[in-house]
């Protein structure tokens, strides 16, 4: 038996697919255990309980291996970096507690305790914390992550459906490397598998330029929207306009600098399969057809 944190969300909902089509049985820890279960009476959810930790301990007693998606985008209100490194440490040493042999954890490409981005930082000091508990673990870092459920490219996508044009920032030349939800549950039930501690990125089989990335979404959507290179900060500002109509944080200002340092790159060898122009063109009829809120899916 094994626990997923996030079941109910986006990648652990891929990852516990996964762990259930190949015979295992799964549990859940989520923020919203009464949300819609996905997958009925074949996962029971928990919650978090950060509060109490000797009842979390005693909801991860008697897993095999821990999957942790647990973290957050963005500080927001009594939400932040700082809060959610702490629970991640309180889930790690109840994980010990309770006996998990394993944790497979999903962290970045490109992290850094000493970079100047929040984000990266925080997945950063999770994998230390995580390594100073001596559980055997498998960190697994995705670049950018894409599938039906996905925030950021279904909302690039619906900003190319509704608006004229679509702001590249700076010189637009920065890389992304997308891989596919279904592709990196693959890769962490895999890695599961193996006792031994390693640390590995997920990477997809195509890298585009952000330029190249955004004409084909705006081509295989039959969209003829006029490209305008920007000033970083001015791109902000219009993101923040746009946030104000759709009530939800469109873009952050560090999600922007990760991006164009190219950090949603890898030099490692490529570990996806599905190209995301393959994918693209399977779902054009349903990606940006709305646009999915962040705050909505997380925090109301």
């Amino acid at each position: 038996m094994d626990i997923v944190t996030g079941s109910f969300g986006y990648i652990g909902k891929y990852i516990t697919r996964e762990l259930i089509n190949s015979g295992r049985q799964v549990r859940t820890i989520t923020t919203h255990p009464d949300k819609d279960n996905p997958f009925g009476n074949q996962v029971k959810a928990f919650p978090y309980n950060f509060d109490d930790p000797d009842l979390l301990t005693e909801t991860l007693k008697g897993a095999d291996v821990l999957f942790n998606t647990y973290w957050i985008r963005f500080n927001y209100k009594h939400w932040s970096f700082d809060k959610a490194l702490e629970n991640t440490k309180i889930l790690f040493d109840c994980a010990k507690q309770a006996g998990i042999n394993k944790i497979v954890h999903i962290s970045v490409t490109n992290p850094s305790e000493s970079g100047p981005l929040p984000y990266y930082r925080g997945k950063a000091l999770q994998e230390r914390a995580l390594k100073d508990t001596g559980i055997a673990y498998s960190i697994i870092r995705p670049t950018l992550v894409f599938g039906k459920e996905d925030i950021l490219v279904n909302n690039i996508a619906w900003t190319i459906r509704v608006f004229p044009f679509v702001p590249i920032f700076g010189p637009g030349n920065y890389k992304v490397q997308p891989i596919f939800v279904e592709d990196l549950a693959s890769i962490a039930v895999e890695c599961a598998t193996q006792r031994e501690s390693f640390t590995i990125d997920a990477i997809g089989p195509e890298t585009f330029t952000y330029e190249e990335f955004i004409q084909l979404i705006s081509s295989v959507l039959n969209r003829n929207v006029l490209l305008i290179h920007l000033w970083p900060k001015l791109g902000i500002f219009l993101g923040n306009i746009i946030g104000l109509f759709v009530k939800d944080v469109v873009l952050t200002k560090d999600e922007l600098r990760g991006l164009m340092a190219n950090k949603l790159t890898s030099n490692q060898k490529v570990n996806g399969k599905t190209l995301f122009s393959d994918w693209l063109k399977s779902n054009k009829d349903i990606i940006g057809a709305n646009y999915t809120s962040e705050l909505n899916r997380h925090f109301y």
